[in-house]
Parts: C-alpha cells; structure tokens; sequence
C-alpha cells in the first residue's frame, strides 16, 4: 500500500471517528460488527452532512 493512500485511509477513519462521536455512536477502531443498521447509518449519515457543508462552505 503506497504511503498516499495509508495517508488517505487514516483520515478517513478519523473522520468516520469524529462522526461517529458527534452522534453518539461508540466506535472503536478494527471491528465494529456489532453496531445496529441504524448506528452505522447515522455515521455514514453524518460525514455526508459534514461533506457537503464543507463543499457548500469552499465554493462561496
């Protein structure tokens, strides 16, 4: 795995960890199985959010 992509996979998954905070969902780095549909739905949810607000916020 080239250095730029380890780079971009740990910023991802910071990212995924600070969403996963800001609403409340306990996530742990590795294996995170036991997370309901709904928990992973509301992280996924939430970085979309963030995404396009910070689009929304660079493209003024």
């Amino acid at each position: 795995m080239s250095k730029s992509r380890n780079s971009r996979t740990s910023g991802l998954e910071s990212f995924k960890m600070e969403a996963a905070r800001e609403v409340g969902v306990n996530l742990e780095s590795g294996y995170n199985g036991d997370l309901t549909s709904k928990q992973a739905g509301s992280i996924g949810g939430q970085m979309v959010k963030k995404m396009i607000e910070s689009y929304e916020n660079n493209n003024r």
